[in-house]
C-alpha cells in the first residue's frame, strides 16, 4: 500500500511539473507569431528578420507573466478587482505596472507548491489516504491565503512608517516654509533631509514634487500622494493644503496647527500602545512564566507530600 501511494504521488508530481513546463515554454503558433510581429511593426519597433534575437531584459517578469496567464484566462479578474489589487499593491509600495502579474504568479505558485510539498511529505511518512487529502487541502488553503497575509503585513508596516515619519516631516516643513521657501521647495527639502531617517515619507514627497515639476497641477499631485499611501493623516494634510491654497490663507500657520495636532495624536497613540502592552503580556505570562513559578514554588512541597504519603503506606 505504501509503495502504491509513493508511486501515485511521484506520477502526479511529474505530470504537474510537465504541465507547468508546457505552459511556460509551449511554442507559439505561426499565426500568433505573425500577429506579434505585425503588432511590433505597428508600434514602431524594427524586426531584423525571422532569426532576430531580442535580448531578455526582464526574465523574472516574463516568467511571472507566463505563470499568471493561464489563471487570467480561466478566471479573468474584473475591472473592480484589478483596481483594488493595484491599489493594495500601491499602498504596500509596489508601484510597478508588472506588480499585479507578479503577485498573481506568486499566488499560483503558492497554491500549487504547498499541496505538492504536503503530498510528498505525506508519501514519505506513509500517511493514510484520507489524512493525506485533508493535509493537502489545508496546504492549498495556506497557499491561497499566505500571499494575501504577507501583502497585508507589508502594507500595515509601510503605513505605520509613513504615519510615524509624517510628524518629523511636518516639523521640518514648517521650519522651511517659515524660512521663506515655497511648498514645492519645502517638500523637496524634506525629501532630501529625511531620506536616511524616514525613507518612505521622503520618497512619497519626492514623487509628489516630481509630478508637480512635470506639469501636473498641485492639487492633483497632492491627491495622488494621499491615494498612493492610504494613510488618514496624509489625507487630512492634503485636504488642508488644498484648502489653504484655494482660499489663499497662510500655509505656514496651517502647517504649524496641523503639526501640533499631529504631535498630540502621535503621543496619544503611543500611550494607547503602552496601555495595550499589559493585556498583550498576559497570554505569554500565563503560558510560560506562571507554570515555571508554580513548579519552582510548589515542587518541593509536592515532593515532600509524596514522601510522606509513601511512608504512610
Amino acid at each position: 500500500m505504501i509503495l502504491i501511494i509513493a508511486i501515485s504521488t511521484f506520477v502526479c508530481i511529474s505530470l504537474a511539473m510537465l504541465g507547468v513546463y508546457w505552459l511556460l515554454y509551449k511554442p507559439q503558433s505561426a499565426a500568433t507569431e505573425r500577429l506579434r510581429r505585425l503588432a511590433g511593426k505597428d508600434g514602431g519597433t524594427v524586426q531584423a528578420g525571422p532569426t532576430a534575437v531580442i535580448p531578455d531584459e526582464r526574465p523574472a517578469t516574463e516568467i511571472a507573466q507566463k505563470i499568471a496567464n493561464p489563471l487570467n484566462k480561466l478566471l479573468p479578474p474584473s475591472a473592480t478587482e484589478a483596481r483594488k489589487l493595484q491599489k493594495q499593491l500601491m499602498h504596500a509600495g509596489f508601484r510597478s505596472p508588472e506588480a499585479p502579474v507578479i503577485y498573481r504568479a506568486i499566488q499560483i505558485a503558492a497554491m500549487g507548491g504547498f499541496p505538492l510539498i504536503v503530498a510528498g511529505v505525506c508519501a514519505i511518512l506513509a500517511k493514510p489516504l484520507g489524512d493525506a487529502l485533508i493535509f493537502i487541502i489545508l496546504g492549498f488553503i495556506v497557499g491561497f491565503f499566505m500571499p494575501r497575509y504577507f501583502l497585508s503585513r507589508i502594507t500595515k508596516n509601510r503605513q505605520r512608517e509613513l504615519r510615524w515619519g509624517l510628524a518629523d516631516a511636518l516639523d521640518l516643513m514648517v521650519v522651511s516654509v517659515e524660512a521663506g521657501l515655497g511648498l514645492n521647495a519645502a517638500m523637496l527639502k524634506v525629501a532630501s533631509e529625511l531620506r536616511d531617517v524616514h525613507s518612505a515619507i521622503a520618497i512619497e514627497f519626492e514623487l509628489a514634487n516630481l509630478e508637480i515639476r512635470v506639469g501636473r497641477e498641485r492639487d492633483e499631485a497632492l491627491r495622488n500622494l494621499a491615494e498612493r499611501t492610504g494613510v488618514d493623516d496624509l489625507r487630512s494634510l492634503v485636504a488642508m493644503l488644498i484648502q489653504t491654497d484655494k482660499f489663499g490663507t497662510s500655509i505656514a500657520k496651517g502647517l504649524r496647527v496641523f503639526s501640533d495636532g499631529l504631535r498630540t495624536k502621535r503621543r496619544q497613540r503611543a500611550e494607547q500602545e503602552a496601555q495595550k502592552a499589559a493585556v498583550k503580556l498576559l497570554f505569554p505570562l500565563a503560558c510560560f512564566l506562571f507554570p515555571t513559578l508554580f513548579i519552582a514554588i510548589l515542587g518541593p512541597a509536592a515532593l515532600n507530600l509524596m514522601d510522606v504519603l509513601a511512608k504512610m503506606d
